[in-house]
C-alpha cells in the first residue's frame, strides 16, 4: 500500500513539475519522473504473484535503493545542481526519510518471500518419498 502510494503521489507530482516548471529544475524534475516510474513499477510488480513479478520487483527496488542512496549523496554533495528537490533529495528528507526506510524494507521482505523454482527439490517430494498406495 505505501509503494502505492507513493506511486500515484510521486507521479502527480512530477506530472505537474514537468508540465508547469520545468524550466526551474530540469534535471530535479525529470528525476523525479523518474522515481514515479520506478515506484509505478515496484508498485504493480509487488501485486503480482510468480517468479517474474518477483525478479522485477527486485530489480525496481534495487534500482530504488541505488536512486535514494545516489541522488541522496549527490543532492548533499552538490546542492547547486538541483534548483528543486526530488523524491530522493537528501535521502528523502523531504517525505520523512520514507524513500530511504522503504527500498530496505522492501528488499528485505522480498529475500525472505523468494518464489520457490519449481526445479528444486520440495521435502517429501523426491525418490525418497514413500510411494503412494492405490486406492481400491
Amino acid at each position: 500500500m505505501v509503494y502505492a502510494v507513493f506511486a500515484l503521489s510521486s507521479f502527480a507530482r512530477s506530472i505537474y513539475q514537468i508540465l508547469v516548471h520545468f524550466e526551474e529544475a530540469p534535471l530535479a524534475y525529470l528525476l523525479s519522473g523518474f522515481a514515479a516510474a520506478v515506484y509505478i513499477v515496484a508498485t504493480l510488480s509487488l501485486a503480482r504473484a510468480g517468479r517474474t513479478a518477483w525478479f522485477v520487483s527486485l530489480v525496481a527496488v534495487g534500482i530504488e535503493l541505488l536512486g535514494v542512496i545516489a541522488i541522496g549523496l549527490w543532492t548533499v554533495l552538490d546542492p547547486q545542481l538541483f534548483a528543486d528537490d526530488t523524491v530522493w533529495s537528501r535521502f528523502g528528507a523531504g517525505y520523512g526519510y520514507i524513500p530511504l526506510v522503504l527500498p530496505v524494507i522492501g528488499m528485505a521482505w522480498l529475500l525472505v518471500h523468494r518464489p520457490v523454482d519449481a526445479r528444486e527439490s520440495v521435502p517429501g517430494d523426491g525418490p525418497d518419498r514413500a510411494p503412494v498406495q492405490p486406492q481400491p
